[in-house]
């Protein structure tokens, strides 16, 4: 198996599956309840909570604890749309947004709220004389994620929160779930945002809202004793201690591994950019953890069904994407409707192999002249 879809999934690390296993057998108390099993299991989230605050350094967040990212940008964009109707209804956002966030505004867009999208220049970036542009005295978010799951443009948050901070009556969302954990990131200019473990080798099925605390939020789920006043739910103690070890093992050595990703990215480039067909559709802004091509006169699907049938493993756009459209993400910087629909995406960690990624030229060679010559 040569698997190359990280940005879809990791491999659990098995400190991290360790501990929650102990975690979970040993403080199964309700972290609520007021008995020293309850007030153990207490003690083991707080610590949690405060060490992902001190790794991410966002002391002025709080850390709520969801199912996954597609959660907490429900929570997040939702919540911030019903808290704050009064202010207005106008949203911004673009097309390069995970399916959790357009879904979302779309959503919204059926209940009467105005949702615009920022345009995206050539190189995969927001366009910010045009932000300024969409930016209105009623806009009362913005969301943009930090990096895009299908090019891997990274977006220039800060600038893009400078020029958020003079609309009072305006938050800024990012979706970091590709980020976190692949490169050091700031929060520093982000009043909500959001992530899941499961993307740099920690569980599925748990998922991080960072909130500003001078902010509110209308909450998803109503009834019931959490962490947060805003999501409702059993504490799910191992769950955020696992979150926590996740985060902390996947910043050691932060930038070794991305120097690692980043030789393997130039050494996969070099070699497909030898194939006249092949048009590498990720930008100088994305990062090296994900490379998106298209192979011209082969659909997406097709080409990934070869591979697969190899026992390669890549995507086709984001995982959670619907099959056989074109790319809105390649559309947007190409204009170019067949490359769209032949894109897809290789991603990449610092545990790919050389011998991986050798081993799968050799196989995207056999593929390529089989395909491209029927």
């Amino acid at each position: 198996m040569i698997y190359l879809d990280y940005a879809a999934d990791t491999p659990v690390n098995h400190h991290v599956l360790d501990s929650f296993y102990e975690i979970s057998r040993n403080f199964f108390g309700n972290a609520n309840a007021k008995h020293h099993a309850g007030e153990s299991a207490k003690l083991i989230i707080e610590k949690s909570t405060m060490e992902i605050r001190e790794i991410l350094n966002c002391p002025g967040m709080e850390v709520i604890y969801t199912s996954g990212a597609s959660e907490a940008n429900n929570l997040a964009i939702k919540g911030i749309a019903r808290a704050y109707r009064e202010n207005g209804k106008h949203i911004i956002s673009t097309c390069l947004e995970h399916a959790s966030v357009s879904g979302t505004l779309k959503h919204l867009q059926s209940l009467g709220y105005e949702i615009d999208l920022v345009a995206i220049k050539k190189d995969g970036t927001v366009d910010l004389d045009h932000l300024k542009e969409l930016l209105r005295k009623d806009t009362i978010l913005v969301s943009i994620g930090y990096v895009d799951s299908e090019l891997g443009v990274r977006q220039p948050v800060e600038k893009i929160g400078e020029i958020i901070d003079a609309y009072p009556n305006c938050f800024f969302h990012v979706d970091a779930t590709q980020a976190i954990g692949k490169i050091p990131i700031s929060l520093a200019a982000v009043d909500l945002a959001t992530f899941s473990p499961h993307k740099f080798f920690g569980l599925n099925g748990m998922g991080v809202l960072l909130r500003n605390e001078k902010l509110l939020l209308e909450p998803l789920i109503h009834g019931g004793m959490s962490t947060s006043s805003y999501r409702s739910g059993t504490p799910f103690t191992a769950g955020a201690a696992a979150t926590a070890l996740a985060l902390k093992l996947c910043h050691e050595e932060i930038d070794n591994k991305l120097n690692l990703v980043r030789e393997q990215n130039e050494r996969l480039k070099s070699q497909l950019n030898t194939y006249p067909l092949v048009y590498i559709n990720s930008t100088d802004h994305s990062l090296p953890h994900i490379l998106n091509l298209s192979v011209k006169g082969v659909k997406a699907q097709i080409f990934q069904t070869a591979l697969n049938d190899c026992n390669v493993y890549v995507s086709t756009k984001s995982a959670c994407s619907t099959d056989n459209t074109p790319s809105r993400s390649v559309l947007s910087i190409t204009g170019n409707r067949e490359l769209a629909r032949c894109s897809w995406r290789i991603s990449l960690c610092h545990l790919t192999e050389e011998k991986e990624i050798q081993e799968f030229i050799n196989i995207f060679d056999q593929c390529y002249t089989n395909l491209t010559q029927k």
